[in-house]
C-alpha cells in the first residue's frame, strides 16, 4: 500500500491552472459567451442575479441552507442562501484570500475557513447567523487548502509543497477556479495535523471530502494527465481506487447516508465521441464500493462542485445557457452568463 502511495507521489505532475486572480475569474465568468446546450437533463436553476457569479455550493448538515461564493462587480462574498429557493439570507463574510479554498460547515450553525488575517495562517470559526469570529488555537505552517476538522479536533488538509521539477509558479491565494484541483508548481498531498501540530502525510491528492460518519476520506489523485477518485481511512489506511480511465474525476461529495459520491468529470459515455480532456464537465455519481457509476447531468457546459442534500437533490454550479423565460421568472434584467447554482434530482434508487 505504501508503495502505491509513493508511486502516486512520484508521478504527480500538476497541469497549469487558468491564469489570473479571483477578480479575473469573476470577469471571465460574467463575459463568457453562452455555451451550446444539450437536451434538457431536468436540472433546475436555483440562483440568478444579473452580472453575478455563484459558485461552490455547500449544503448545511441540517439541509436548510447553502453557502456559496458570490461575486458581483469584483466584490466576492460568502453568501448564505435558503436551500429551498436560493434566496439570500445574509452575507456571512466579505472575501478573504483563503476562504474559497477552505470554507466548510462545522455543524449546522458555524463555518470554518483558513485565513492569514492574524499575520499567520490560522483556522477560523464563525457562526453563520452572526456572532464572534474566533480562531482555533493551533499552529499551522506553510501552504494548506481544504481543512476538515475531525471529532478528535485533528485536521485533514491539503498540503502544498513546491515541485522542484515543475515550473509555472503558484496560483494566487484563494483563486476559486473551476478546476480547483490544479495548483501549478505544487505537489499536493493529503495530510493529518494533530491538535499539537504533529503532521503525517496520508496520500498524494486534492479535494478531500469527509464521510458523514467521519471515518473515510474521498479525494482525487493525479496520474499523469488523468485524475481518479480514491478513498481511505482518516489515518491513511485501506486506500482504495474508485474510478479509472483517460479523463478527470474530481471534487467528490458524499451523500448524507454515506453510500454514494457525487463528483465532477469530463468523461464521455458509451456511444459518444471521446475527446481527451475536453471542456464539457458533468456531474456523475458512484457508489462508495466503486459500483453503479451513472451520469447525473448532460449539458454541454461546465457543471461542477456538487453537494448532495438530504432532500434527494444534488446542487452544483454551472455556466449553462439560461433561457429568456427563466430570466423573466427570476425577474432579472441584464447579462446572466456566468456561473449559477442549479439542482437536479437523484435517481429513485439512490434517493
Amino acid at each position: 500500500m505504501r508503495m502505491l502511495i509513493a508511486l502516486a507521489i512520484m508521478m504527480l505532475a500538476v497541469s497549469p491552472a487558468h491564469a489570473g486572480g479571483f477578480i479575473d475569474w469573476l470577469d471571465e465568468g460574467s463575459s463568457r459567451h453562452d455555451v451550446d446546450r444539450a437536451d434538457g437533463d431536468g436540472a433546475v436553476l436555483l440562483t440568478l442575479e444579473a452580472g453575478e457569479n455563484e459558485m461552490y455550493p455547500k449544503v448545511s448538515p441540517d439541509g436548510k441552507y447553502l453557502l456559496v461564493i458570490a461575486g458581483k462587480h469584483g466584490k466576492p462574498v460568502i453568501s448564505l442562501r435558503m436551500l429551498e429557493n436560493g434566496d439570500p439570507v445574509h452575507v456571512v463574510g466579505d472575501y478573504d484570500q483563503q476562504i474559497p479554498d477552505s470554507i466548510a460547515w462545522h455543524g449546522s450553525d458555524e463555518i470554518t475557513f483558513l485565513s492569514y488575517r492574524s499575520d499567520s495562517l490560522g483556522l477560523w470559526r464563525k457562526p453563520v447567523t452572526g456572532g464572534v469570529l474566533r480562531t482555533l488555537d493551533r499552529r499551522l505552517d506553510g501552504e494548506l487548502r481544504t481543512p476538515l476538522i475531525l471529532d478528535d479536533e485533528s485536521v485533514i488538509a491539503v498540503r502544498l509543497d513546491t515541485a522542484a521539477d515543475h515550473g509555472g509558479g503558484d496560483r494566487q491565494h484563494g483563486e476559486p477556479l473551476f478546476t480547483n484541483w490544479q495548483v501549478p508548481g505544487k505537489h499536493p498531498s493529503i495530510a493529518r495535523i494533530s491538535g499539537q501540530g504533529a503532521e503525517v502525510e496520508l496520500a498524494a491528492g486534492v479535494n478531500p471530502a469527509l464521510s458523514p460518519d467521519g471515518t473515510r476520506i474521498a479525494f482525487s489523485m493525479q496520474e499523469k494527465h488523468n485524475w481518479h477518485l480514491f478513498m481511505m481511512n482518516v489515518d491513511g489506511s485501506d486506500l482504495v481506487q474508485l474510478t479509472e480511465g483517460d479523463h478527470v474525476d474530481a471534487q467528490p461529495a458524499w451523500s448524507p447516508d454515506g453510500r454514494w459520491l457525487a463528483f465532477t468529470s469530463n468523461r464521455s459515455v458509451d456511444g459518444e465521441e471521446e475527446e481527451h480532456h475536453n471542456n464539457n464537465w458533468n456531474i456523475w455519481l458512484i457508489g462508495r464500493d466503486g459500483r453503479n457509476l451513472m451520469r447525473l447531468t448532460s449539458d454541454k457546459a461546465r457543471d461542477g462542485a456538487p453537494s448532495i442534500a438530504n432532500n434527494g437533490k444534488v446542487y452544483f454550479h454551472s455556466d449553462r445557457h439560461i433561457e429568456r423565460d427563466v430570466e423573466q421568472e427570476h425577474q432579472v434584467r441584464g447579462a446572466t452568463s456566468g456561473f449559477h447554482i442549479w439542482s437536479i434530482e437523484l435517481p429513485a434508487k439512490v434517493s
